[in-house]
């Protein structure tokens, strides 16, 4: 029985979308509930699932179609009718095979399916709402070599994020289709997997030339070649990379190994652990100048900030907290409070519940404005600056406002590492209402904070340093802390902005404060 898929209701206000990305295609075999295409609309992005099993058997609206709600989409075979099998589709071609038993299924889990070559193609993966873009930025594996199923083949970098590439079956790489610096968009082709005997036959071939080291940048190895290393018992930096700008991949720490286990040196060119690199000389022949193309996460990075200030009216205030209290408190409860809840007592959690005491009562500084209409919300989603190798992004701590420390803290902590690994996803920097940027981790003592649009606040923390203060009549030396809130001026008067500021220092330099409610 053939069965017509439809674009679901979108949403209030919304009547049509744009068909983004066809996850199947024709002939594809799909299970109930799979997700058959992405449609995007100026809001959200939608997925449509399959309404049963069976096989897709035709795109009715391709991609980059504009369609209303209630259009048709495609339409497919649902599985266990016998006319599907039996008769063949109209125009003379052949009808789709039937439906593989259960060992034979399983082996057809890739998106793509296995062609009669016994390929199967690696596809890019939906990359996350509103992203129809990225760029491949590093190959871990080679054609010939043999991979796992599930082991990463390679990363791609959006403006956003950056996504590993899971192997979808195992067997041999056989072709490579976008290399490093490609620009591919969701369902497009990445490489191609020879799997059963095809992949034996290929895995005889000759890996290709590795990627040339490039040191001295600022990179991060893979995360899998960090965990090779770590079993191993190799130091960072020991090892040789062959990956993009010198990354570290995990075939580099098992060539390491094994050239470390060997009787004999390690053959030449092979990324074995070596000495540090003596510094240049004036002789060297090395550029002085070095253009390098901009990444998607960077470019993004530029765009929104001037936006930013192209848009909102920026305006900082400065105040600064004696930060003794919070010092002590951490001091004295620091042993305990890990020892219970299994994480470290740090500063953040204590700015997080200072800023949503204080959001409380200016909640101006925690809207949006959204056209002519200011949106007040009545939540606190903290975004949190963290500085990677790949530039700053802002991880996000949803319901700030109902969460007790050390569930703060578990959650920055996790953020921080997912972060610095690269594995942050979509969801997790969507939806911010306020943002605190700590450049005092980098020794910065003052500094005025760019706005992270649509929002119309965020505070910067800075160095503390002890300083000489007057207390009580007299000249003390206390560790001080310079605070600064921008803010975005058509939303938040001076006065509002100047009784945040003053909150926050309040609660900082007396936390019984949060205990009261004052």
């Amino acid at each position: 029985m053939t069965v017509e898929i439809r674009v679901p209701a979108l949403g209030e206000s919304v009547t049509e979308a744009t068909v983004a990305t066809w996850f199947k295609q024709p002939g594809d075999h799909v299970a109930t509930d799979e997700m058959l295409c992405e449609l995007e609309t100026d809001k959200v992005t939608v997925e449509v699932p399959a309404p049963a099993a069976g096989t897709l058997k035709e795109i009715i609206a391709p991609e980059g179609t504009t369609v209303a709600v209630g259009a048709p989409l495609a339409l497919m075979d649902e599985a266990g009718a016998e006319s599907t099998a039996a008769t063949p589709p109209p125009g003379g071609e052949t009808a789709a095979a039937p439906l593989p038993s259960a060992p034979a299924a399983a082996a057809a889990a890739p998106a793509s399916g296995t062609d009669a070559s016994g390929r199967v193609d690696v596809l890019v993966p939906t990359l996350g709402e509103s992203v129809t873009e990225a760029t491949v930025a590093t190959w871990f594996k080679q054609p010939g070599e043999s991979v796992t199923a599930d082991e990463m083949l390679c990363e791609l970098e959006t403006d956003k994020v950056s996504v590993e590439v899971p192997a979808p079956a195992p067997g041999t790489l056989a072709k490579i289709l976008a290399p490093e610096g490609s620009s591919v968009t969701p369902g497009a082709r990445l490489a191609s997997i020879a799997t059963g005997a095809a992949g034996a036959v290929a895995g005889t071939g000759t890996a290709a030339a590795s990627v040339p080291s490039r040191p001295g940048r600022d990179v991060e190895d893979a995360p899998s070649a960090r965990k090779a290393m770590a079993e191993a018992g190799l130091a960072p930096g020991s090892v040789r990379g062959t990956g993009r700008n010198g990354r570290v991949m995990k075939e580099d720490v098992q060539k390491a190994v094994a050239a470390a286990k060997a009787p004999s040196a390690a053959p030449a060119g092979s990324p074995a652990i070596t000495a540090a690199p003596a510094p240049a000389t004036p002789e060297d022949d090395a550029p002085r100048e070095e253009r390098v193309k901009m990444t998607r996460l960077r470019q993004t990075i530029a765009r929104r900030l001037k936006e930013a200030q192209n848009t909102a009216a920026i305006l900082t205030t400065y105040n600064e907290a004696d930060m003794s209290a919070v010092m002590d408190i951490r001091n004295s409860y620091k042993e305990l409070f890990q020892k219970k809840h299994g994480i470290k007592l740090g500063f953040m959690s204590f700015f997080v519940k200072a800023c949503v005491h204080a959001l409380k009562e200016v909640p101006d500084v925690n809207a949006e404005i959204d056209g002519n209409e200011i949106v007040y919300k009545n939540y606190v989603h903290m975004g949190v600056a963290v500085g990677t190798p790949s530039g700053l992004v802002v991880p996000v701590i949803r319901n700030a406002d109902r969460k007790d420390f050390a569930t703060i803290e578990k959650e920055i902590a996790a953020l921080g590492r997912k972060a610095r690994e690269g594995k942050l996803a979509m969801t997790d920097m969507q939806g911010g209402t306020f943002t605190i940027s700590n450049g005092g981790v980098y020794g910065s003592l003052l500094s005025s904070p760019i706005l992270n649009p649509p929002q119309s606040g965020i505070l910067g923390m800075h160095k503390i340093q002890e300083r000489p203060v007057a207390a009580n009549g007299e000249v003390v030396i206390r560790p001080m802390m310079y605070l600064a809130l921008s803010y975005d001026h058509r939303i938040v008067d001076g006065k509002g902005a100047v009784t945040f500021l003053v909150r926050v220092k309040e609660v900082l330099e007396d936390p019984r404060r949060l205990l009261m409610d004052l």
